[in-house]
C-alpha cells in the first residue's frame, strides 16, 4: 500500500514538473520567435535607407501625404540602433528631422528637430506613445518595441490570408501604450504580418497589417498600415526604395547632422 502511494506521489509530482517545464518552454518560444520577428522587420542587413510616402487618411477618405527618408544603422551585436529620419514634404514639415538612439537595456533617446523655430527638442521617455508626426505610429512603433518589455506566449498557429502563422499575446510588463497586443508571425520569414492592440478596456484600439512584402536583399515590408479603430483614421506608409548595407558611420546619427544632413542621404 505505502509503495503504491509512494508511486502516484512520484507520477504526480513529474507530471507537475513536466507542466512547469512545458510552460516554460512555452514562454521561452514565443520570446525567441518575437526576438525574430524584430530581427526580421528593425535588423535586416547592417544598415538601411528607404524613400517612403506616408499618408494619413481621415474616415471620410480626406488625406494627407508627406515624402521621407529614413537611415538606420544596426550598433553592434547587443541590439543597439540608430534611426534618421528626413521629411521632404509637404511645406509644413519640410527639413524636420527625427532621431533615435535605440538602447534595448534602456529608455531610447529620442530628439526632433523643428526648422520653423530651428529648435533641437528631446522627446521625454514618457511621451514615446505619443503619435509620431500626427500619424497613427507611435514613436515607439518607429523603431520598435523591445522584446523584453513584454511577456510572449504562443496562443495558437493559423494561417492569415494564406500565410502560415504563429499567433502571440504579449502583455506589457509595466503600463504601457496598450494592455495587450496579438501578434500573428509569418513562419517563413518572421515578419510580422498583423498586430491588434488593445486599450486599457481591453477594447481593440489599433490594427497593423503588412499589405506588402517583397525580397529586395532581405524580406521587406514595403507597404503597412495602421489604423486606429475607433476614430477611423489610418497611416499608410509605402516604401518607394531601399537600400541595405549602404556602410553608413556612427558619426553620421548626430544633433548637427539634423540640421544640416548630407545632401547624398536626401536626394
Amino acid at each position: 500500500m505505502k509503495s503504491t502511494i509512494t508511486r502516484v506521489a512520484l507520477s504526480l509530482f513529474l507530471g507537475f514538473v513536466v507542466t512547469i517545464h512545458s510552460v516554460n518552454a512555452q514562454a521561452a518560444s514565443a520570446e525567441e520567435m518575437m526576438e525574430r520577428s524584430q530581427r526580421a522587420f528593425h535588423y535586416a542587413g547592417n544598415d538601411a535607407k528607404g524613400k517612403m510616402t506616408m499618408e494619413l487618411i481621415d474616415r471620410r477618405g480626406g488625406k494627407r501625404v508627406r515624402v521621407l527618408t529614413m537611415l538606420r544603422r544596426n550598433q553592434g551585436g547587443k541590439g543597439d540602433q540608430k534611426y534618421f529620419m528626413y521629411f521632404h514634404e509637404p511645406g509644413d514639415v519640410r527639413r524636420l528631422t527625427f532621431m533615435v538612439w535605440k538602447f534595448p537595456a534602456r529608455e531610447d533617446d529620442r530628439w526632433i528637430f523643428i526648422p520653423a523655430v530651428d529648435l533641437i527638442r528631446r522627446i521625454a521617455a514618457e511621451d514615446k506613445y505619443s503619435s509620431f508626426v500626427g500619424s497613427d505610429f507611435s514613436y515607439e512603433d518607429v523603431s520598435g518595441r523591445d522584446v523584453a518589455e513584454d511577456t510572449h506566449t504562443l496562443v495558437r498557429e493559423e494561417k492569415l490570408d494564406g500565410r502560415d502563422t504563429f499567433v502571440i499575446q504579449s502583455i506589457p510588463h509595466k503600463p504601457a501604450a496598450f494592455t495587450k497586443r496579438i501578434s500573428w508571425i509569418d513562419k517563413q520569414n518572421f515578419l510580422p504580418l498583423k498586430e491588434e492592440y488593445y486599450d486599457a478596456q481591453n477594447e481593440l484600439q489599433r490594427v497593423f497589417t503588412a499589405d506588402r512584402i517583397e525580397k529586395i536583399a532581405y524580406p521587406t515590408i514595403m507597404k503597412r498600415t495602421m489604423k486606429n479603430v475607433k476614430t477611423g483614421h489610418r497611416t499608410e506608409v509605402t516604401v518607394n526604395a531601399v537600400t541595405y548595407d549602404l556602410g553608413l558611420e556612427d558619426a553620421d546619427f548626430s544633433e548637427r547632422r539634423m540640421r544640416r544632413p548630407p545632401r547624398s542621404w536626401i536626394r
